[in-house]
């Protein structure tokens, strides 16, 4: 036991995107590209009183063999114009646009990110990627080639050059990345600056959050994982001069809710499988194996042939790791508990879900924050937009009755929210 005070649990909402994880088949499925869409889950994340609204990022159609991949044609915003929009229909919610370190500029956007900050009164965030994919880059003038070694390199000189410049000092500054001389046309941003958020599991993302970032997003499945990750993110925290609450952990997660326990966990199944149809499995498949599998049966066993390494079969998706370790790994679960080719895709691409009623639900998130696994939550609704509605009405209530959650705002910025300082300038 322990008697210091119960830890605030940190609450984020992401808009389903062009992925496996929104059910498109649901009659309450909307639009993807409708404002009405981006408002509605907006302002029933507001409604609930979270900390911001998320949004990611996809610069190129994905392809499988050249064919656009289906689950893509639905199309993606660009995210600060959303957001911007956003702005006039929220007061104090958070608005986070993930844009991609490989392909901008810092000055442009440091102008855009402290354009949004100044119209949302302080609500601005900023989620850094970074991409060694030629394929995606290929839609810019450079030709966005860049060696994965070299990403980190750039994305760190980039937050460092967009600082300077939200500092709204003259900035001259000469790099390995960037050569630049100028001054944003804008006073100093509102939160000093925008709040960072990066994703990176590796131990050069993890070394780049503890120096760069406010806020964590990670993937963890397990409660000894995620307490494994969080001490050791935290513990880097000192060699740059921060204090462990200065770095938010929020790992995405996903959620069901069912007046029983038996109920939901029957509803978390076929929204798995809703989730993962045949091509969808068949396309996870190819994304390891670099192989055309589109004859390959998904409900009989992972395919035969080794994967072939550097395959360009697949355009688009983030590299899940080597092919054959992949596929060995797979095999090995898929020979354990005797799953077909979908079933082993919906076992092993499953985000950490918490599933129950909604007191079971609320029970699982406070003992992951006050455990020190996480600091908050990013969820991912499977439905677009009202995925979110159940559990603000139904789980927030019981949050906030267990003292861990807001019950009205207390700031209006995000950084009010979560509690993170306005940095000095530098």
């Amino acid at each position: 036991m322990t008697d210091r005070p119960l830890k605030q649990i940190h609450l984020a909402a992401h808009f389903p995107g062009v992925n496996n994880t929104t059910v498109w088949t649901d009659p309450a499925s909307r639009s993807q590209i409708e404002f009405a869409s981006f408002r509605h889950l907006a302002q029933t994340a507001e409604r609930g009183r979270f900390d911001f609204f998320f949004l990611a990022e996809g610069l190129r159609l994905r392809e499988v063999n050249g064919l656009i991949h289906d689950l893509d044609v639905v199309g993606r915003p660009e995210s600060i114009t959303v957001l911007g929009a956003l702005a006039a229909v929220t007061t104090h919610l958070g608005l986070a646009a993930t844009v991609n370190a490989t392909f901008n500029e810092p000055y442009e956007l440091a102008r855009r990110f402290a354009s949004l900050d100044h119209l949302s009164g302080g609500r601005a965030a900023w989620n850094v990627v970074t991409s060694s994919d030629a394929f995606t880059g290929a839609n810019f003038r450079r030709g966005g080639y860049l060696d994965h070694a070299d990403r980190y390199t750039r994305a760190a000189e980039f937050v460092q050059l967009t600082r300077e410049f939200w500092d709204g000092e003259d900035v001259r500054h000469r790099g390995p990345q960037f050569d630049v001389e100028g001054r944003l046309p804008l006073p100093r941003p509102p939160q000093g600056h925008p709040v960072v958020i990066q994703a990176g599991d590796s131990d050069e993302g993890r070394e780049f959050a503890a120096a760069a970032a406010d806020i964590i997003f990670s993937r963890h499945s397990t409660l000894a994982s995620g307490q494994a990750f969080h001490a050791d993110v935290k513990r880097r925290l000192a060699a740059y001069g921060r204090k462990p609450d200065e770095l938010k952990i929020m790992p995405g997660v996903t959620y069901v809710l069912g007046d029983t326990e038996d109920e939901a966990t029957e509803r978390a199944a076929e929204i798995r499988r809703a989730q993962v149809g045949p091509q969808t499995a068949i396309a996870f498949l190819e994304q390891v194996w670099g192989i055309d599998l589109s004859g390959h049966d998904p409900d009989g066993p992972l395919p035969a042939a080794d994967p072939v390494a550097d395959s360009t079969l697949v355009q688009g998706r983030t590299k899940l790791g080597d092919p054959l370790e992949i596929a060995a790994r797979w095999r090995a679960v898929a020979a354990e508990k005797q799953l077909t080719s979908r079933e082993l895709v919906i076992e092993v691409t499953g985000r950490q879900s918490f599933i129950g009623t909604p007191a079971t639900v609320a029970a699982q998130l406070d003992a992951y924050v006050q455990n020190d696994a996480a600091d908050g939550f990013i969820l991912v609704p499977h439905l677009t937009p009202g995925g979110l509605d159940d559990f603000v009405d139904q789980v927030v209530p019981l949050l906030q009755e267990r003292g861990v959650f807001r019950t009205e705002y207390t700031g209006t910025t995000l950084r009010d929210h979560l509690g993170l300082p306005v940095p000095g300038r530098r």
